[in-house]
């Protein structure tokens, strides 16, 4: 149960109402206060926190700026899905119990969004094999819940008397988890009403526990895929014949012929209910007339089943390198869908099935011409992958530069909500790359259980403190 250990996405997932991180995420994934109660940029590689002073361990032992830099330094020790957050701090300065100064090797962006990671008890822990000590079964966290008791088939969580928040009440007492040691055990019980709640990403969900006596959200998970269209190729380097390509790729059909419908249609990378991308459309949709029309317009003409134009004296057709990972079947049976898709329309697509070293090389060194990408999505804002410098498609912009660069500066709310408006309305104009889908994610919860049940990819249990049987 210590999670920085763990890998065990149910692990994780429950963790959350046990430990508490520097700085957690709301339903619509903008960063909020839990163990910090501010933080503040000083310089381009180092950050100011302070720290909430009545928070307490559940053994009694205050929280302090010695528990944050512990839990750090055993990030940068270990092997964790967290040692990614930390990778480029180079240490914590502890100003005060209360205050730590964070310094990083470099600028990142939206670095507090990367403070999401549990925080351990030093004290705890002291003297101890951090890896391998017994105390790994059961350790103290300050969040709402707290391990009371631990069996070989299921964990019992108490509400945690002395966790900090006084003004929130939470209505349920106890928590049992559960253990099984096979997914179809898990279904089972679910199905029987032992279960109140499961989160999975399982394609066939329905196929194992019906669609009777229960209730389930289906949300969009942070697996995104897209196509990415290099600007240093000749023809993919105009605009008017990306817009072509982008009209001319039916989303919904990948969808549902590929993906078997368990996934849901993405058009841009923070679409999946981030507050700096909600509610905007930015696909340029699909439309073959539409994609016919601006070929036309640029001097195209369809003939033979392929569009061309003489250009140098010379005959040009639209065909590509579509650049795929051999090993990822989905990938491949997606990119073979476009390539038909895009056959219809007069565009040719050769399809690339690399290795994954060769893949990884040719991006890394941008020698594709598209390429068909996977992406999992920080629950950071940030877009610099996408657009920022060395972007994976040689993107370059002067406005969206000035904005990217604006953005990673300021928390004002209403300007980053006007800047990322802006960013979506150039991505869709520009189609530097085409977002296809991203996976699905479930949540299926027992009639019996009652109360605002708002999950994301992040945390399961948002309005927890509302629940109740």
């Amino acid at each position: 149960m210590n999670p920085i250990l763990s890998n065990n996405k149910n692990v994780q997932d429950i963790s959350k109402l046990i430990y508490e991180p520097l700085i957690t995420l709301t339903a619509d994934y903008k960063a909020e206060p839990a163990l910090a109660i501010e933080w503040a940029k000083q310089s381009d590689n180092s950050y100011l926190i302070k720290l909430r002073e009545n928070a307490k361990w559940t053994g009694g032992q205050r929280f302090t700026a010695e528990d944050v830099r512990y839990t750090i330094d055993r990030l940068k020790e270990i092997s964790s899905i967290y040692s990614y957050n930390v990778q480029y701090v180079t240490g914590v300065d502890i100003v005060d119990d209360y205050t730590v100064k964070i310094n990083l090797d470099r600028e990142i962006p939206f670095f507090e969004y990367q403070l999401t990671f549990p925080i351990l008890s030093k004290d705890y822990y002291e003297n101890e094999d951090f890896v391998n000590t017994e105390k790994n079964t059961s350790p103290i966290g300050t969040g709402k819940y707290k391990i009371s008791e631990v069996q070989p088939s299921y964990l019992i969580l108490e509400k945690n008397e002395s966790w900090w928040n006084k003004q929130t009440n939470l209505t349920i007492e106890k928590i049992t988890v559960n253990l099984y040691s096979s997914i179809g055990e898990l279904y089972n019980s679910f199905k029987i009403g032992n279960i109140d709640l499961i989160a999975t990403t399982n394609d066939n969900l329905q196929e194992y526990i019906g669609t009777i006596g229960y209730s389930s959200k289906e949300l969009k998970g942070r697996e995104h895929t897209f196509l990415a269209l290099n600007m240093q190729n000749n023809f993919l380097s105009r605009q008017e014949i990306r817009k072509a390509i982008s009209y001319s790729i039916d989303k919904e059909n990948i969808v549902s012929s590929v993906c078997n419908n368990n996934c849901f249609t993405s058009s841009f990378p923070l679409d999946y209910g981030n507050w700096l991308g909600e509610s905007q459309e930015v696909s340029s949709g699909y439309n073959l007339e539409q994609a016919k029309q601006i070929l036309i317009d640029s001097g195209w003409q369809y003939t033979s089943g392929s569009w061309q134009k003489i250009e140098n004296y010379k005959t040009q057709r639209l065909a590509f390198n579509l650049l795929v990972k051999a090993s990822d079947e989905q990938k491949v049976a997606v990119a073979e869908n476009i390539k038909q898709q895009l056959a219809t329309q007069g565009i040719r697509l050769n399809i690339v099935k690399a290795s994954n070293e060769q893949y990884n090389s040719s991006i890394y060194s941008k020698n594709y011409d598209m390429a068909l990408c996977g992406m999992t999505l920080s629950p950071a804002p940030n877009l610099s992958t996408y657009l920022g410098e060395s972007n994976i498609a040689n993107y370059t912009n002067e406005e969206v530069t000035n904005i990217m660069n604006e953005v990673k500066n300021t928390t004002d709310e209403k300007n980053l909500k006007e800047k990322y408006a802006k960013l979506s309305e150039i991505y869709k104009t520009d189609i530097p790359y085409i977002s296809l889908y991203n996976n699905k994610y479930t949540v299926a919860y027992n009639s019996g259980l009652v109360g605002e049940i708002t999950p994301n990819w992040f945390y399961q249990f948002y309005g927890i403190e509302g629940w109740y049987k």
